[in-house]
């Protein structure tokens, strides 16, 4: 079984404050995330293995934008994401 069958995805989006690397503006950001709840039954077809994965997992977010777009009007470059956490555990 897939991961994906163990939960309900759904999209979020958050604000997060960032400074531009190149301008050094800081500015509100809104960062998309993926919001995967696990489901209430184990789905139909499951062996022992995934029984198993199924109780070990849990909920999480998964940050599905990586790079913005500065705010400055002057500025308006691409620049990444600064944190390397990319996914978040709730």
């Amino acid at each position: 079984m897939n991961e994906r069958d163990f939960f309900n995805e759904k999209e979020e989006v958050k604000k997060a404050t960032y400074s531009c690397p190149f301008c050094r503006e800081r500015a509100e950001y809104d960062v998309r995330w993926l919001k995967r709840t696990k489901k209430s039954q184990l789905p139909r077809g499951a062996n022992e293995l995934d029984r198993a994965r199924f109780n070990k997992s849990r909920d999480y977010l998964v940050r599905i934008d990586d790079m913005l777009a500065c705010r400055n009007v002057r500025c308006r470059r691409r620049f990444e994401i600064p944190s390397s956490q990319s996914v978040v555990f709730i």
